[in-house]
């Protein structure tokens, strides 16, 4: 039996989540699913053009654990291009760092810190928000977990809990 996979970090959610050929039915369409974790590698390499060393540093998985996670990532996108396939993203066992909302009535959306907490939208004040992320989850375990990020993070958190030093 393998062992459970660890939460891997994912930077913040997507605003957009599903993608399709134009003029043709989704219901004549085979689904491929993209993992959260498979789209935050594609960002990482491909949009943001890191190494698989940073990349890996940066979710918080070891370098071979990356290699294949984008090799997988990178199939599923060729056959959704290649063979007009719908693509979907969702699931898998991450953790965010910022989180995204939307405010119901305005329709303003804006990104924040995953430890920040916002009741009101900074544009008209209403308390009817969305979010696309996580929350509690991600702020307990960013700080637990999280390879570099969360070395830092729980270094902040030492600093201002007194005298105590962080740990190199």
């Amino acid at each position: 039996m393998p062992r459970p996979k660890n939460n891997r970090i994912v930077h913040e959610p997507p605003l957009f989540t599903d993608f399709k050929p134009v003029g043709i039915q989704g219901s004549q369409l085979d689904v491929i699913r993209l993992s959260l974790d498979e789209y935050e590698a594609i960002r990482l390499a491909d949009l943001e053009g890191m190494s698989q060393e940073e990349a890996s540093e940066e979710m918080g998985i070891s370098r071979s654990t990356f290699s294949r996670l984008i090799e997988k990532a990178r199939n599923k996108m060729a056959g959704f291009v290649i063979k007009g396939k719908w693509l979907s993203i969702q699931g898998g066992e991450i953790h965010f760092r910022k989180n995204i909302f939307r405010c119901q009535d305005c329709g303003h959306m804006f990104k924040i810190n995953i430890h920040a907490r916002v009741d009101k939208c900074p544009e008209c004040h209403s308390s009817n928000l969305r979010g696309f992320g996580h929350g509690q989850c991600c702020r307990e375990n960013l700080v637990r977990e999280g390879g570099n990020y969360g070395k830092n993070e729980r270094n902040r958190t030492r600093k201002h809990k007194g005298s105590r030093r962080p740990r190199s």
